[in-house]
């Protein structure tokens, strides 16, 4: 499994064009992907979910990937966390 954390650089926070973004790149893996702030934890499989962690900038999100393809999906999300969110 892995997990990384990251402080949100998007001032709006994950609103719902990012959380569409993050759900249709999490479909091109297999790996379970999993976002966790303040102890609550939901998979990343549903829009509801991502918008239901009420995420805004200058918070901490952990990602947590785990399975077969977990390297290239944890690759695909830093780069999304790190620098695609930022233009959405």
């Amino acid at each position: 499994m892995i997990s990384k954390a990251y402080v949100i650089q998007a001032a709006e926070g994950i609103h719902a064009r990012p959380a569409t973004a993050l759900l249709k790149l999490s479909r091109n893996f297999t790996s379970v992907i999993s976002l966790r702030k303040d102890g609550k934890t939901v998979k990343l499989n549903s829009m509801l979910n991502i918008l239901a962690m009420a995420t805004k900038g200058g918070e901490t999100l952990t990602v947590l990937v785990e399975g077969e393809d977990e390297q290239q999906a944890a690759a695909a999300l830093d780069h999304f966390f790190t620098t695609e969110l930022k233009k959405l």
